[in-house]
This record gives structure tokens, C-alpha cells and sequence, in this order.
């Protein structure tokens, strides 16, 4: 199996967690790595090599961050090179949506480079703008 990990400013990636599990339960080989605002990058790149390590055995990871060039991306791509032994894929921009796509994926998807493929599908088809129509209008009250 292939394991995720979520990392991103505040308390974002365990609020993602939080969510994810209310959706679709406890999801397995998955770790949610908070940047807090009194956490050092230290702290940052010490929490996110224990958690890779602690994924060591997977068939790859996947590393979901919430924004591009932030602490949270910069530490997980100095990881990825650190650790070239291990299959690891970055994606940014993680919504709830394609959290749980890739979540529920990895049962088939076995090729970690695969499964960052389809997270930004999934968080293209997620992120659109809604417009309101006439036709929604009857069922206004």
C-alpha cells in the first residue's frame, strides 16, 4: 500500500485528518504533520523524516501539502531528496475531495507516481466555481 502523508500550515493537515476520517473512517498508513505557528523548521523537517520512516515499508509515499513553496513544501521536497531510496511524489494545493480520492485509490492504484497523477485530476474536477441558476430557483423557500 501506498502511504500519504499531509502536511501544511497551522493545524491544516490534522484538520484534514479530522475530516477525512469523519467521511470515510480511519485511514490506514496515513499521517497528518502540522506547521505550527511555535514550530521551528526543525521541528517540521524532525516530524516529517519520522513520519516518512514510519512508511518505510510502503510501496511508495505520497506527500500532500497544502500550498505551493511554503515551509511544509520546501521541507518535503528537502526530504524526498534526502531519502532517494524511497518512492516519494509531492503534490500541492490538497483539497478534502482529492484527499479522499486518493484515499479510497490506494486499494488499486500500487505506483505512487500514478496515484499523484490522479490526486490532481481529482483536485482539478474539485476546485470550479458554482452559479447559481434560475432553474435552482423553486426550490428556494
Amino acid at each position: 500500500m501506498i502511504g500519504v502523508i499531509v502536511t501544511g500550515h497551522g493545524k491544516y493537515a490534522t484538520g484534514m485528518e479530522s475530516a477525512l476520517r469523519l467521511l470515510a473512517g480511519r485511514p490506514e498508513k496515513f499521517t497528518a504533520v502540522d506547521f505550527r505557528q511555535e514550530d521551528t523548521i526543525d521541528d517540521l523537517e524532525f516530524r516529517l523524516r519520522d513520519a516518512i520512516l514510519d512508511m518505510s515499508e510502503c510501496t511508495g509515499i505520497l506527500i500532500m501539502v497544502d500550498v505551493f513553496e511554503g515551509a511544509p513544501f520546501r521541507e518535503s521536497v528537502e526530504m524526498k531528496d534526502k531519502m532517494s531510496n524511497l518512492p516519494i511524489e509531492i503534490v500541492t494545493g490538497v483539497n478534502l475531495g482529492m484527499l479522499m480520492q486518493v484515499n479510497l485509490s490506494r486499494g488499486y492504484v500500487s505506483n505512487v507516481g500514478d496515484l499523484a497523477d490522479l490526486a490532481v485530476d481529482e483536485g482539478r474536477k474539485q476546485t470550479l466555481r458554482y452559479v447559481y441558476s434560475e432553474s435552482e430557483a423553486e426550490y428556494d423557500d
